[in-house]
């Protein structure tokens, strides 16, 4: 089972050095935090099971679901799973729909 995102593909695995404190350097892989996740579709009404990348499920989650983040990401970045999915959307004429922003919340300075 390869460690791949399946929504987002530059979400892999990625190598680089481990630097001791020496300063002697040997390989290292780092593996992206990858969760099975079942995502339902509004638009489809229908669920998919994905494994992907906890740093994209909060994309979903902000982009206010899986039809809204496969609408506004650009199918270059889009793995070949999500890319299906995307045109399947596309054919039911979904739109994306902006999500509603949070309000932040401001201290008051006691005078």
């Amino acid at each position: 089972m390869s460690r791949v995102c399946d929504i987002l593909i530059d979400k892999s695995l990625q190598v680089g050095h481990q630097v001791s404190h020496s300063n002697r350097k040997s390989l290292k892989r780092f593996l992206p935090n990858l969760q099975n996740v079942t995502f339902i579709s509004d638009i489809l009404n229908q669920s998919f099971r994905l494994r992907v990348a906890v740093n994209t499920l909060r994309s979903v989650d902000k982009n206010g679901g899986l039809d809204n983040f496969l609408m506004k990401t650009a199918n270059s970045k889009l793995s070949p799973k999500a890319r299906d999915i995307k045109k399947k959307l596309e054919k039911a004429g979904a739109k994306p729909v902006l999500a509603p922003k949070k309000e932040k919340k401001t201290a008051k300075k006691a005078a």
